[in-house]
């Protein structure tokens, strides 16, 4: 292939590669969506760590998902890309990291990829033909994947596509069947609460779970709890389900990605912390609210749907709505200080997820469930809201 991609001389087969974790696969999304928009026979597969492959479960973007070790020796590395050897006529290393560059480099007969402006980019021009600087510090990552379109001579598209189901009707009916079998007749509205990051340091506090689940149900909603299977998880939700003063549905652990995906774009409202299913939940279009402290927004704020390409969503600071996510943030002048809690490794509490009132995340929630506020009827402490914006 020659060194310039463009509509007319489009290629048959596209590699993206994103080898880093679960939300990033996702975010990566957005430029795969803009490649099948520019190019729509294009045929494109995602390189991705084996684990991740989840959250591109039924992308209608996608023919295949390729998935490598994530802790994998040179041996299997080498294999890997014995394998991948020039398969595409297109590679895109979504990262600036060399294992990223490496398996783009092996896949693509032609090869795109980011590099940080910070680093010198000597060793990267031996195995891409073509860069775009990675502006990490300053723009969300959505914007740091979408800098290679471009490159490619394609028009960027804002928008990360989450996974799903597929259409095997009967898949679809014992998945609608079990999502009834809670909610009653005729059904009532859904919330979907998701009480468990991978981190500690993203952690809200359990009695606050507690407390805006008692407030949902007695507004008449019924709760779902997503997340995974990690024991801890599984132990944490059993908890929170058994504490509750009034029956949650406890689907943590039980579902794949595609099935959480679909049981999020049926309820009315989604909160989570920082994590990948609330990016995903984002992703679905359904009202979201996303607890964020000590990471940096502008780089990690739930991407809302519909928001366009080039336009930042969010500033370092502040709680308020950008389309159909509220972000809301913890209190504290070193918000956010951007590290790995408070003590400055994974397994640390954060103070300000840990000391931020229920009432503000219910506060929250009635602005995205179009209800009074407390902050209206002359709360103390309301709201510190952004400006309302929709792309």
């Amino acid at each position: 292939m020659n060194e310039s991609a463009t509509p007319s001389n489009p290629p048959r087969t596209v590699a993206v590669v994103c080898t880093q974790r679960i939300g990033d696969v996702l975010l990566a999304t957005a430029l795969v969506r803009s490649i099948k928009r520019q190019w729509p026979d294009a045929e494109i597969d995602m390189i991705v760590y084996r684990g991740t492959e989840g959250v591109l479960e039924h992308n209608p973007d996608l023919r295949n998902v390729v998935t490598v070790a994530r802790r994998a020796s040179w041996r299997e590395r080498l294999a890997s890309a014995a394998r991948l050897w020039r398969r595409y006529d297109i590679a895109c290393a979504t990262l600036a990291s060399s294992r990223c560059r490496f398996y783009a480099w092996a896949a693509g007969r032609w090869r795109v990829g980011l590099f940080d402006p910070d680093r010198p980019k000597r060793a990267t021009r031996f195995l891409l033909h073509r860069l775009a600087p990675d502006e990490h510090r300053r723009v969300h990552t959505v914007t740091s994947y979408l800098a290679l379109a471009p490159v490619l001579g394609v028009a960027p598209v804002g928008e990360v596509v989450a996974p799903g189901i597929g259409d095997d009707p009967t898949r679809r009916a014992a998945f609608d069947a079990r999502l009834a079998a809670g909610r009653g007749t005729p059904p009532r509205p859904l919330v979907v609460v998701h009480p468990y990051p991978m981190f500690a340091y993203k952690q809200w506090h359990a009695q606050g779970w507690l407390q805006l689940i008692d407030w949902l149900r007695a507004q008449g909603f019924v709760v779902a709890l997503s997340g995974g299977p990690a024991s801890a998880e599984l132990e944490y939700a059993r908890r929170i389900a058994e504490s509750a003063r009034e029956p949650v549905m406890n689907f943590v652990g039980q579902l794949s990605l595609g099935e959480t995906a679909e049981m999020i774009r049926r309820a009315v409202l989604f909160v989570g912390p920082d994590t990948g299913v609330t990016h995903i939940a984002a992703a679905c279009g359904t009202p979201t609210v996303a607890l964020f402290g000590p990471s940096n927004p502008c780089r990690w704020g739930p991407w809302p749907r519909g928001w366009p390409a080039g336009n930042e969503p969010w500033p370092l600071r502040g709680s308020g709505r950008r389309g159909n996510v509220f972000l809301l943030q913890g209190e504290g002048d070193c918000v956010p200080c951007k590290a790995e809690g408070c003590e400055r490794h994974l397994a640390s509490e954060s103070r300000c997820l840990t000391e931020l009132d229920a009432k503000r995340v219910i506060d929250a929630a009635k602005v995205m469930l179009g209800l009074p506020t407390a902050s209206a009827a002359g709360d103390t402490q309301p709201l510190v809201r952004l400006p309302v914006e929709r792309g």
